[in-house]
């Protein structure tokens, strides 16, 4: 696969995102995110690929993918924030995110 060519429909959809939380909330962040969020993600069919922190940064960062493609992935994230579940967070972490940046990637091939 060339960077021109589109990613196979069967390929994996990995969105990164990048978190800015409330100063002095990372850590509060992280252990919702990990005690709500990633829970109910894995649920819905996603796969989280890894997380990170950026503290001086009071950035989370994490990779979100679906392995069913894009499509799949469109659906399935509509079905997590519909669910009574994810509309039930009390309280909601995303409450601590002063800003959010989703962006697609698209795999390169490394030889």
């Amino acid at each position: 696969m060339t960077a021109s060519e589109p990613e196979p429909a069967n390929s994996p959809a990995t969105q990164l995102r990048d978190y800015r939380i409330a100063a002095g909330e990372l850590d509060r962040f992280v252990a919702e995110w990990r005690s709500h969020l990633a829970p109910l993600r894995r649920a819905s069919g996603f796969e989280i690929a890894g997380a990170w922190t950026v503290p001086d940064q009071d950035r989370f960062v994490w990779l979100l993918v679906h392995p069913d493609g894009w499509d799949a992935f469109e659906a399935a994230d509509a079905r997590y924030f519909a669910s009574p579940e994810r509309r039930g967070f009390e309280p909601d972490p995303a409450r601590l995110i002063e800003e959010q940046r989703n962006v697609r990637l698209e795999e390169v091939d490394i030889g």
